[in-house]
């Protein structure tokens, strides 16, 4: 995973934790975020379900290798500087498995994420983040919804 550094005043041990964070999806390890972020880590805002801290993150990041069996995170972007970096990123995959309750579709899915950290350190505190899930939606053909004559033909 490379990352394009160019407009970045962050410390290499910063980079590093970014690329640990990403991979933790990428190389299908859920623990390496125990490596790039602080144990009181803040996901902002927490998915339905989701626990606090790198220990709540690590069953998404499990869902998602299972539904996505060969999930990666592309970094296209960081902007950082005084302990904060933005991250313009695309979450790749093929959909083999259900995925926010949508049955497999073998659908290949883009899906864009634009994230903001915070480091204490060389480890990141805190990550603000959203996810084009609409764009999921649409790319697996959940979106728009079906309307209620498409699904019951009769009442039409």
């Amino acid at each position: 995973m490379t990352f394009d550094t160019t407009a970045s005043a962050l410390t290499g041990r910063q980079h590093a934790a970014l690329e640990t964070f990403y991979g933790a999806f990428t190389r299908k390890n859920p623990d390496l975020l125990d490596e790039a972020v602080t144990s009181d880590w803040q996901d902002i805002p927490l998915a339905p379900g989701q626990g606090p801290g790198p220990a709540g993150l690590k069953p998404i990041i499990l869902g998602f290798i299972e539904s996505l069996p060969d999930v990666e995170i592309v970094v296209d972007e960081v902007i950082g500087f005084n302990d904060r970096a933005g991250v313009r990123a695309r979450i790749l995959g093929t959909q083999r498995g259900a995925l926010f309750g949508i049955p497999a579709t073998n659908r290949r899915i883009e899906i864009a994420l634009h994230e903001f950290h915070r480091f204490e350190g060389d480890r990141i505190s805190h990550t603000w983040h959203l996810e084009d899930w609409f764009g999921m939606l649409h790319q697996l053909g959940a979106w728009p919804p079906q309307t209620v004559s498409s699904l019951h033909p009769e009442s039409a």
